[in-house]
């Protein structure tokens, strides 16, 4: 279960960031995956990045399901520490810490984040964007 902050009060996007930050640390593809709006972008991290060179997001659930497949799956496990999350119209984005347990030994990666998350007026994500940086990567 990710460690939430005492002020967490129930708002439909913070509901599915939970239930998103849930799903991945179960390790539960199928779940993660279907809380996913059909033309849903991931933008983990915004802009240029290992993950994504060309910075446009992994867009639709075939390219959602492919970075699930190749930045998630292949960790020992990941955990979610929210410190704060604030709540407006159909988004919530939440400030903490994603610790990432990689896999063969290769250690903890600890990335301090803001993670947005925005809902369709069905509950579905339509958008998740984190905002870090690969130069503040903590490891340890």
């Amino acid at each position: 279960m990710p460690t939430l902050p005492d002020h967490f009060p129930p708002h439909p996007a913070r509901d599915v960031a939970l239930r998103s930050m849930q799903a991945v640390e179960a390790g539960d593809r199928a779940a993660w995956l279907a809380l996913f709006a059909d033309d849903a972008v991931v933008e983990d991290p915004i802009g240029p990045s290992p993950f994504d060179p060309e910075g446009n997001g992994h867009r639709g659930r075939e390219a959602i399901a492919a970075f699930y497949d190749a930045v998630i799956a292949p960790n020992e496990s990941l955990a979610f520490t929210v410190e704060r999350s604030h709540a407006a119209g159909s988004e919530v984005a939440n400030v903490g810490t994603i610790s990432t347990t990689l896999p063969d030994g290769g250690g903890t990666v600890h990335t301090d984040l803001v993670a947005t998350y925005r809902v369709d007026d069905d509950g579905r994500l339509v958008a998740l964007r984190a905002y870090w940086s690969v130069d503040e990567l903590r490891f340890g």
